[in-house]
């Protein structure tokens, strides 16, 4: 088993910023990628972020510039910087990892509203 524990969210207003961080204990062998998805009401989960074990990113084209993702391998803890946020980044945001031991992993889930 696998636990992952987000925080970091909240109300922001637009333009503003917040730090997600999801930090991750159990049964974890080798952990490969670690990202952030995120879930508007009525929308489908979608990829914000993600970072290999080696510092490889790849962003959602909507957030480039403005998300950076970021990982301590020590703590087994994965980092979302979202800065110049906007009322569209609206959203419920996962923590998801990969690991040799588990696979796939999920966090509960963490809401960001934007909103002035």
């Amino acid at each position: 088993q696998v636990q992952l524990v987000e925080s970091g969210g909240g109300l922001v207003q637009p333009g503003g910023s917040l730090r997600l961080s999801c930090a991750a204990s159990g049964s974890i062998f080798r952990i490969y990628t670690m990202g952030w998805y995120s879930q508007a009401p009525g929308k489908q989960r979608e990829l914000v972020a993600l970072i290999t074990r080696t510092g490889i990113t790849n962003y959602r084209d909507s957030v480039k510039g403005r998300f950076t993702i970021s990982r301590d391998n020590a703590r087994n803890t994965v980092y979302l910087q979202m800065n110049s946020l906007k009322p569209e980044d609206t959203a419920v945001y996962y923590c998801h990892i990969n690991t040799a031991s588990v696979g796939d992993s999920w966090g509960q889930g963490i809401q960001v509203f934007v909103s002035s």
